[in-house]
């Protein structure tokens, strides 16, 4: 079991403190005795601790910092939702190949909103301009919000704002168990939730600091029985040696492991492994012992959003994927859609 994200070190935004889930988050961790600085912006954030990269790194990694969002335009959030509406950024996961790797660059610390009241007032914005059509909000673009909602609640009450919404739909995805304060949250079936899941292999070796799989499986059967609409993620889904018998051991775990309840309404996206040049080298130098391919040479080149080309698999290995697994889908859940394959 991989415990709850605890930071070693906080930050505070003053403007933060103008804030009821700022002041609150704030007496939380003095009591709890971690060390908070301030910082003006989360820009001039210096000198993290660590005697070199690698260290600092890792200690980035479990730093917090507590500051209000200023830009309050979404993002785009396709093909999973129409936007991205933004809690949080950065992971205390260490997925090898996770894409925040490159867009966090050398700062991956962990930023909680709390000023909520100015992003669900935006959001009311979005969903009035798309009326009387439903609107998507993917919640876990730039972070896995789940995994430091146990200290912020921020998710839970954005769960409960969507709730109320006629025309609002909240989505999102985590790699952690620490479900169970989310249970009892009114989401009146207006969020799905999602979890990521993976064969054995590759939680192994290139997922640390997550939890595991049947710890993710046994915290999906309980968002089930409590009502949630279900979802899975299967990404990225990564061909090595055994890989057909790897998914096919996932998938019959998952069936055996999910009640009935559970499996009424549960959808599947699924995400072939795919990296960029820039990722490439933030990897090499994070985790530089990883077992991840990373040859080009054995890849297919796809032009990316915003101009950055990315390797994808092969045009017949995305086929054999695609069969393999919608195959599997099909004879485990039956009544299960595939919303995407990518």
């Amino acid at each position: 079991m991989v415990k709850p994200f605890v930071p070693q070190l906080v930050y505070v935004e003053p403007r933060a403190l103008e804030y009821p889930l700022g002041k609150e988050l704030i007496q939380k961790f003095e009591s709890m005795g971690i060390e908070i600085r301030e910082t003006t912006s989360h820009n001039q954030i210096r000198n993290l601790p660590g005697d070199n990269d690698f260290q600092k790194y890792r200690i980035a990694k479990s730093t917090l910092v507590v500051g209000v969002r200023k830009t309050i335009k979404f993002d785009t959030s396709k093909p999973s939702a129409e936007y991205a509406i933004p809690f949080a950024t950065g992971c205390m996961g260490h997925c090898h190949y996770c894409y925040l790797q490159t867009t966090m660059g050398s700062k991956p610390y962990i930023r909680t909103y709390v000023n909520l009241d100015d992003i669900f007032d935006a959001a009311n914005q979005y969903m009035k301009e798309r009326a009387p059509e439903i609107t998507r909000f993917e919640a876990s673009c730039t972070s896995d919000i789940v995994g430091i909602d146990h200290l912020t609640h921020s998710l839970k009450k954005a769960i409960e704002f969507f709730g109320e919404s006629e025309y609002g739909r909240l989505r999102f995805v985590t790699k952690f168990e620490h479900v169970d304060h989310l249970l009892d949250a009114k989401h009146n079936g207006r969020t799905r939730f999602r979890f990521s899941m993976n064969d054995e292999y590759i939680i192994k070796n290139f997922e640390p600091g997550t939890s595991r799989q049947l710890e993710r499986m046994e915290a999906a059967r309980k968002v089930g029985d409590a009502g949630y609409p279900l979802g899975f993620i299967i990404a990225p889904i990564y061909l090595h040696e055994g890989w057909k018998e790897g998914y096919k051991d996932m998938f019959e775990r998952l069936e055996a492991n999910l009640s009935e309840a559970s499996k009424k309404d549960l959808t599947f996206e699924l995400i072939q492994h795919r990296f960029t040049k820039p990722a490439k080298n933030v990897i090499e130098k994070n985790y530089p012992m990883t077992k991840l391919e990373l040859d080009e040479t054995k890849r297919k080149w796809k032009w990316g959003r915003y101009g950055i080309g990315k390797y994808v698999y092969t045009d017949q290995e995305q086929q054999d994927i695609k069969e393999t697994l919608g195959r599997y889908i099909n004879h485990y859940f039956p009544q299960a859609k595939i919303e995407y394959f990518t």
